[in-house]
């Protein structure tokens, strides 16, 4: 008589599990272990959560819509079903039109407002930039200076300065 027969065990990743042995009732067959690559992935493809947003033009369009089919009887439900709305978005979009909030109908950023002064950081940058070149010409000032000794340490002659050139 063999002992335990192994099988894969889904439970623990794929690792073959002597707890769940098993054994054909078939002339004493063991049934063949799957292996990894012989399961199928979920073809269910799961889509993140995202916040709808409409532009001003579409919550016009589709008040305006409502407006038109308002005599009619199942009309408003109707219009729900096809552009996937609800109730509470036409009242909403209602009171914001009533209430003559123009930018209302536009969707808002959502979060905390940004207290960054552009021109303030602009003007952060440029200072940077000018404390930069300030140290850059004064490093090039040594090293000129340095150069004109050197030169009158070892006699070569300075040209002349043209008079032309310092105006």
């Amino acid at each position: 008589m063999r002992g335990p027969q192994v099988r894969f065990c889904e439970r623990r990743g794929g690792a073959t599990c002597r707890a769940y042995s098993t054994r054909s009732a078939a002339a004493g067959k063991t049934v063949a272990p799957l292996t990894p690559a012989t399961r199928r992935p979920n073809p269910e493809v799961v889509v993140d959560a995202r916040r709808r947003s409409f532009t001003g033009e579409y919550k016009q369009r589709i008040l305006a819509e409502l407006d038109s089919a308002a005599g009619q009887p199942g009309a408003i439900g109707a219009l729900l079903r096809r552009e996937g709305l609800y109730s509470s978005h036409l009242g909403t979009w209602r009171r914001e039109r009533q209430a003559g909030i123009l930018k209302g109908l536009t969707p808002l950023k959502r979060g905390p407002k940004s207290k960054r002064n552009p021109l303030q950081e602009d003007n952060q940058k440029l200072r940077r930039e000018n404390q930069r070149l300030t140290e850059e010409l004064r490093k090039a000032a040594i090293v000129i200076d340095v150069q004109k000794k050197v030169g009158a340490l070892l006699g070569w002659p300075l040209p002349k300065a043209d008079p032309d050139e310092q105006t």
